[in-house]
């Protein structure tokens, strides 16, 4: 298998996250995948990957997808760090509890794999990271106060992580989605995007292989609006 590349993906029984499983099965990766719902063991078989049921939010369940994927393919060279939802709520009204649990979601899941596979992606001297986050990162809103606060921060680690791996062949980048339509969206959401449509899981699953492929190699720490155009600012 020396010669396939095998992926990561995380939360990946539904949704953006089996939409990207899919798209780089088609693309030849072998792949190691991730979710609390038992339906990764079917997409699994479907795909011909390593199955792990467990939480982004759990350092030994990510331990546990490394070991069991390296086990089964002998190396992981690029990683979608895709994830679930947080909570929701008036701004000073969420609870510590809830920053703490959006903090292991959606920025620590990220750090954790990142120190899981950086020193082996050195010694391949290639690797590449891709975290769906959200255009909340780039455009705050008090809809969803604990998922825009933290995709910032997400954004600026993976430029930090670009400072300082990128010179030993690594990269990561932020895919940031609009509106998708892996959930429903108000006709007056859709109204709001310049395409006049939610995205599909699909067209986000593309804009992440382009990321994790060689014809993104010079692409490191950026954060990259998929949205349709809905995120106004420059």
């Amino acid at each position: 298998m020396s010669d396939v590349r095998v992926a990561l993906v995380t939360a990946a029984s539904r949704g953006m996250g089996a939409a990207c499983a899919r798209e780089l099965a088609e693309r030849g990766y072998a792949l190691g995948l991730l979710a609390r719902s038992p339906e990764v063991f079917d997409l699994a078989r479907e795909v011909g990957g390593v199955a792990v049921q467990g939480s982004v939010a759990e350092e030994a369940d990510l331990a546990r997808l490394v070991a069991e994927t390296r086990a089964r393919f002998g190396r992981i060279d690029a990683v979608v760090a895709n994830t679930g939802h947080v909570a929701k709520g008036e701004l000073l009204e969420l609870s510590d509890q809830d920053w703490h649990d959006g903090l292991d979601l959606l920025l620590l899941h990220v750090v954790r794999l990142a120190r899981l596979l950086t020193p082996a992606m050195a010694e391949q001297g290639r690797g590449a990271f891709v975290n769906i986050s959200s255009f909340a990162a780039r455009e705050p809103a008090l809809t969803f106060p604990v998922s825009a606060a933290l995709r910032a921060a997400l954004g600026n680690f993976a430029k930090l992580f670009a400072q300082r791996y990128g010179a030993a062949g690594l990269r990561m980048n932020n895919l940031l989605p609009g509106w998708i339509d892996t959930h429903p969206v108000a006709s007056e959401t859709q109204r709001v995007i310049p395409m006049g449509r939610a995205g599909t899981a699909e067209e986000v699953a593309k804009v992440a292989a382009f990321l994790l492929s060689d014809d993104a190699s010079y692409v490191n720490g950026e954060s990259l609006l998929v949205d349709g155009g809905l995120v106004r600012t420059v």
